[in-house]
């Protein structure tokens, strides 16, 4: 019997790092990635542009069902554009994390997800990569840092794409966020028992980088090429 495609779950809050630190991995070891957070993005941009409320359910699902969306090395893509700067703005954030305490949303996005994992591995970042989409993951990092210190990174993200930021709502907005994110009643954001939790506050990237790849190596992942 073959062995399951290997897969690195790593979760944690908005602005934790995990969407960089998954992206340099993945890299690094010349695996397949996944970006749940977008994929809840590009289903609440869809949502706003057809007109969909963030309430309906069954419009979001079959919203969901239809999607027509793929990730390439340059951005994501919706009906065939990049959108890529357009799922950064904080209101896609927003909606992003509202319709997706909606179970019926959750469930349609599932198996979409799940269809990322593909050989040689897969990295995959989210909220709750190694507690509902990949519990068999051989690796579940969970990556945090202080409020303050993800607030200003993305205040810096933002301001670096050209995108109007502002340091005291960005504030406020992800302690809204962490507080319905931990508090849903679907897959509440929190690591699992058999993650290893890495407080980034005080990491560089490369430094948070190196440390699940020295994880990998320990579980004989993978050889970083």
């Amino acid at each position: 019997m073959s062995k399951p495609i290997p897969v690195i779950a790593i979760d944690g809050p908005t602005a934790s790092g995990k969407g960089t630190v998954a992206a340099l991995v993945a890299g690094q070891l010349g695996w397949h990635l996944l970006d749940s957070g977008s994929i809840y993005r590009l289903l609440a941009l869809a949502a706003l542009e057809c007109h969909v409320p963030l309430e309906d359910e069954a419009g979001l699902m079959a919203l969901a069902g239809d999607l027509n969306v793929r990730f390439e090395e340059e951005g994501a893509y919706l009906a065939g554009r990049n959108v890529t700067l357009d799922l950064r703005l904080e209101a896609i954030g927003n909606a992003a994390s509202k319709l997706a305490v909606l179970p019926g949303v959750r469930q349609a996005l599932m198996e979409r997800q799940r269809a990322f994992r593909l050989a040689p591995g897969l990295v995959a970042d989210g909220r709750d990569m190694g507690s509902v989409v990949f519990p068999d993951a051989p690796l579940k990092i969970f990556l945090t840092a202080s409020v303050e210190s993800r607030a200003s990174r993305r205040h810096k993200q933002l301001i670096e794409k050209g995108l109007p930021a502002n340091l005291d709502s960005l504030l406020h907005d992800l302690r809204e966020r962490d507080a319905r994110d931990t508090n849903r009643a679907v897959a509440p954001l929190k690591p699992c028992e058999d993650s290893i939790l890495l407080d980034t506050t005080t990491l560089s990237i490369d430094e948070a980088v190196a440390f699940v790849l020295r994880e990998a190596q320990t579980r004989q992942l993978s050889t970083p090429n």
